[in-house]
């Protein structure tokens, strides 16, 4: 069960990342949440789900 919890946290922090990645965020900012996502995996996913840079691309329907 653990296991699939790691995979579970580690997909959506690699997905959280090519967010920040792709969002028009400054670098500083973008370098700053994606060591917060590393460092603190689950908090830092939820971090940034809530408050973090949005890429142009999501939509929210």
């Amino acid at each position: 069960m653990e296991f699939i919890f790691g995979v579970v946290v580690l997909l959506l922090d690699i997905w959280a990342i090519m967010n920040i990645i792709s969002s028009s965020s400054s670098t500083a900012s973008k370098v700053l949440w994606t060591i917060g996502i590393i460092v603190l995996p689950v908090i830092g996913f939820l971090a940034w789900f809530l408050f973090g840079p949005k890429s142009g691309s999501r939509v929210l329907a």
